[in-house]
């Protein structure tokens, strides 16, 4: 009887682990459930499903940073240099957390000031709604004070298939990085 229940027990939980969970499919559903039209540094509309079915590393800036953004902007410069290096043909989306302040010229500027010109890099400006949204689907946490805003330093990593990895490590870019 023991033996009986010990079997029974490994089989449900053989089963458990081998039946494919939702999870995934939720997943794979983070690009379509975020805004899908916005503006980008040359003024021109810019649509997300253009990126389905190519790796895409997320995160969201300020223009007028000057702390946590320019980290945040060399720390994707070494992802696309490790992306390179492998052959990985990532594009890169920055979401503006202020669109009353970062208007399509001043990430233009910013681009050119800091010879971030490739044109897999998208650095996009939504109305305020369309942020806020971005930010809660991908869980960026910011507000604003005074003239600043305060964020948390993230960067997403989706693969082909639109799933969330865990970290996008220069070394391993597989992924989620909060910092």
């Amino acid at each position: 009887m023991r033996a009986g229940f010990s079997l029974a027990a490994l089989l449900i939980l053989l089963t458990a682990v081998a039946t494919p969970h939702a999870e995934p499919q939720r997943q794979a559903a983070i690009l379509e459930s975020l805004p899908q039209v916005w503006r980008d540094d040359t003024d021109h509309s810019f649509d997300l499903n253009a990126l389905r079915g190519r790796p895409v590393v997320l995160t969201m800036a300020y223009a007028t940073c000057h702390r946590v953004c320019p980290m945040t902007m060399q720390r994707l410069q070494r992802l696309q240099e490790s992306f390179a290096a492998r052959q990985i043909d990532a594009e890169f989306v920055i979401v503006g957390y202020d669109p009353e302040n970062d208007d399509a010229a001043a990430w233009h500027r910013y681009r050119r000031n800091r010879h971030l010109t490739r044109s897999n890099w998208h650095f996009l400006v939504g109305s305020p709604q369309q942020v806020r949204r971005f930010a809660r689907v991908l869980a960026f946490d910011f507000w604003k004070a005074d003239d600043h805003v305060m964020h948390d330093q993230r960067i997403l990593y989706l693969d082909p298939h639109g799933v969330l990895q865990l970290d996008p490590n220069p070394d391993e870019p597989q992924a989620v990085t909060q910092e």
